[in-house]
């Protein structure tokens, strides 16, 4: 079986885990952005620790569990969004302001919404978690 879109694999496995109460959950295959996504979700506090683990293919992230997401996914397609527009995405995809995070991809590398807001860039969507 071949993994079509990596970051909505992990995503789910991370929602699965965290449906299960579990402490921790293992992600594979690790790659550069999902470590950024997942850096962006410890960020705003929906993920803890988490550390590649190198088994001589593509890797894997061990990632704690805090308990913490209700839901999580990826935005597929992955839409452009002005700085403009990011509030209109966040109540299309938030259940409510001031909830959740919103990861996208900018020129200054991947960031959440809140920080495209403070910086005035877009960008295109990759996740959300809340």
């Amino acid at each position: 079986m071949t993994l079509l879109d990596p970051i909505a694999n992990a995503l789910c496995t991370i929602l699965g885990n965290e449906r299960r109460y579990k402490h921790e959950c293992v992600v594979n295959p690790a790659s550069r952005m999902l470590g950024m996504v997942l850096r962006s979700l410890q960020k705003a506090g929906y993920v803890g620790e988490f550390e590649l683990i190198d088994d001589g293919r593509s890797g894997k992230f061990k990632v704690q569990l805090l308990g913490r997401i209700n839901n999580c996914g990826a935005i597929k397609p992955r839409f452009s969004v002005r700085a403009s527009e990011i509030e209109d995405v966040e109540k299309r995809y938030l259940p409510s302001r001031n909830v959740g995070i919103i990861v996208l991809t900018s020129a200054g590398g991947i960031i959440s919404h809140k920080e495209a807001l403070e910086k005035n860039t877009g960008g295109r969507l990759l996740a959300f978690a809340y």
